[in-house]
Parts: structure tokens; C-alpha cells; sequence
């Protein structure tokens, strides 16, 4: 990835459910939801499934060649364990000198730092939350919420929707919308910068016509990362040996490309594949996701692209050749 850029986004994690690590998910990556996006020089992490813990090694290599400590920001799209059980192996979270704000919803009264509390301690865990060493600050979002952050001055600001904000290119803004498609709730988050923006769509269900709120929400955004757990065979109960998924809070991957039609989005990737889903099943979900949606690639992990250029981008370093991710 180019070093110019300065709105880039990687994935770690791009599982849903549960991890499933062996040979038939070589390609794709059998991590947990894990996304990282660097924005004007800002770092922000969605989601803390597995895909976090080799992330947190490469960004504990990176800050020590760059001669500095890291500081990241952490969105928690919702609370079930596919999207928390990497943070107790994130290293950088051990480490005195990083200094980590966390960000989620608080639904049925279970804020992130309770959640985090409460899985990281003894039965379940031998280190507790309070015992990670890094500088670490919590907060609980909401829809009516919206964050700043500032490069020049390194503040990361609070506001109430509907704020005058100052007329700054150089800021980072991230929007929060709340949605009641998949059990307990799920937040969006939307990421503005230099007039680029993305959005991180995970774990929601489409509905009849489309998610009419998502796609005011996402309206003409640059990147929309939307779940598409399953095809509509499994969803609909016709694939032999698995069970009918209707109300389990996943899309279909026609659901997100509509929602990507609807909102009117750049480009599309399609998230939180199905655990049971292995390379070669997912190859055919890309062939098919590109008849409902022009410029759509299935989410892998060490799969880099740039929001600043107008095509897909592979990195150097992708575990193996994709040909069919690359959009021409």
C-alpha cells in the first residue's frame, strides 16, 4: 500500500460466528471480524475477533520501527463474542507506553468495559482487564452521538449530533447509527475524511424493500463493508445439512449488494462470511455477487485497499494470489 495514502483500510478478521482456521479457508482467513482503517494518520480498529491479535503484532512491529507509542481507537460494532474474544490476546493492550480509547454500545446495560470486565476474569480468564498494562479509556456511544478527531492536535472529540463543527478538511469525523437488525442491536459506524467516507455495516439482516435507514446512512459513501453471511439457498433453508437462517441477523450477499445499490455506494465488500463456507464456496459468491453489484470484492484477510485512488489495491503481502478480488 502506498505510504501517500491517507485513507486505507485492511482486514484481519473476516469470519463471522466463530474462528475456523485449517486448509479449506486459506484464501479467505478463517479469523473473527477484525477491520483496520488508518485515516489521517489516525488508527481505528472495528471489531476485536481474532483477526485483532495478528493485528496486534504487526501494529507492536510498526510503532517500534517508527520510534513511537501507538495509539488506536476501538469501535465495537455489538458485544457477541465473535466481535470481543481477541481483545484479551491484543498485544498492544499489554504494553505501558500505548494508549487505547474503546467505543460500543451499551445494549441490555452491558457497556464494553463491563463485557471486557466480565470475560477476563478467573474462571474464564487468568488476566484480568484491569491488569493490561496500556493507557486505556472507555465510552459508550449512541445514535445521537458523533466523535472528531484531529490530527494536528491529537484530540479525539465527543459531540451530540447536530453540532456546528468547524470547516476542517484535516478532521476525521465518525458517525454512529444504531440498527435493530440482529438480536440485541447492532451499531453502524461511518467514517468521513477529506471527502472520502466509509462505512462499516456488519451483523444486520436486510429487509423487505432494503434497510431504508442503512442506505440514508450510507448514502454515496465511498466504501460500504456490509455483512453477507450467507447465499440465498442457506438463508432460505435449501442447502442440504444446514438449517433455515431467516431472523439470525445476517444478510444474504443479494441483500447487501441491494443495500449497496440503495445507498448509491462506490464500492462494496462483502463481510462476516459464514463459517461453513470454505474457499472454493466463497470463489462462487464472488462470481455471483458481481451480477447484482458492478464494483463489489469478497472481504479476506490481508486484502488492503485505498479509499484515495478509484480501483481496488492488493497488497504486497496477500497469503496467496487472488485474481478474482482485483477489479479492474
Amino acid at each position: 500500500m502506498s505510504e501517500q495514502s491517507n485513507f486505507t483500510v485492511r482486514f484481519w478478521g473476516v469470519r463471522g460466528s466463530y474462528p475456523t482456521p485449517g486448509p479449506a479457508t486459506i484464501r479467505y482467513g478463517g479469523n473473527t471480524p477484525c477491520v483496520e482503517v488508518t485515516v489521517n494518520g489516525f488508527t481505528l480498529i472495528f471489531d476485536a475477533g481474532t483477526g485483532i491479535i495478528p493485528l496486534g503484532r504487526a501494529l507492536t512491529a510498526r510503532t517500534r520501527s517508527q520510534g513511537r507509542p501507538l495509539q488506536a481507537l476501538l469501535f465495537l460494532s455489538h458485544l457477541h463474542h465473535d466481535h470481543t474474544q481477541g481483545f484479551p490476546f491484543f498485544a498492544p493492550a499489554f504494553s505501558p507506553t500505548a494508549r487505547l480509547h474503546v467505543f460500543g454500545p451499551d445494549f441490555l446495560g452491558s457497556s464494553p468495559h463491563a463485557t471486557l470486565e466480565a470475560m477476563m476474569q478467573p474462571p474464564y480468564f487468568p488476566i484480568r482487564l484491569a491488569e493490561m498494562n496500556a493507557q486505556m479509556s472507555f465510552a459508550v456511544l449512541r445514535e445521537t452521538d458523533l466523535l472528531t478527531l484531529d490530527a494536528r492536535s491529537g484530540e479525539v472529540l465527543h459531540h451530540a449530533v447536530g453540532t456546528a463543527l468547524p470547516k476542517d478538511e484535516s478532521l476525521v469525523i465518525v458517525r454512529v447509527m444504531r440498527s435493530y437488525a440482529h438480536p440485541q442491536g447492532v451499531l453502524h459506524y461511518r467514517v468521513e475524511y477529506n471527502g472520502q467516507s466509509l462505512v462499516y455495516a456488519t451483523d444486520t439482516e436486510g429487509y423487505v424493500s432494503g434497510d431504508r435507514r442503512l442506505a440514508s446512512f450510507a448514502r454515496s459513501a465511498t466504501l460500504l463493508i456490509h455483512d453477507a453471511q450467507y447465499t440465498d439457498e442457506h438463508y432460505l433453508g435449501m442447502m442440504p445439512g444446514i438449517s433455515i437462517t431467516q431472523g439470525f441477523g445476517h444478510s444474504t450477499v443479494s441483500m447487501a449488494c441491494q443495500a449497496a445499490l440503495s445507498a448509491g455506494v462506490e464500492r462494496l465488500v462483502l463481510f462476516h462470511h459464514a463459517p461453513e463456507y470454505g474457499d472454493d464456496l466463497l470463489d462462487q459468491v464472488a462470481a455471483q455477487a458481481g451480477d447484482y453489484f458492478p464494483n463489489v470484492v469478497l472481504a479476506a484477510e490481508g486484502l488492503e485497499l485505498s479509499l484515495d485512488t478509484p480501483q481496488w489495491v492488493l497488497p504486497l503481502h496477500s497469503p496467496a494470489p487472488r485474481p478474482d478480488l482485483r477489479v479492474q
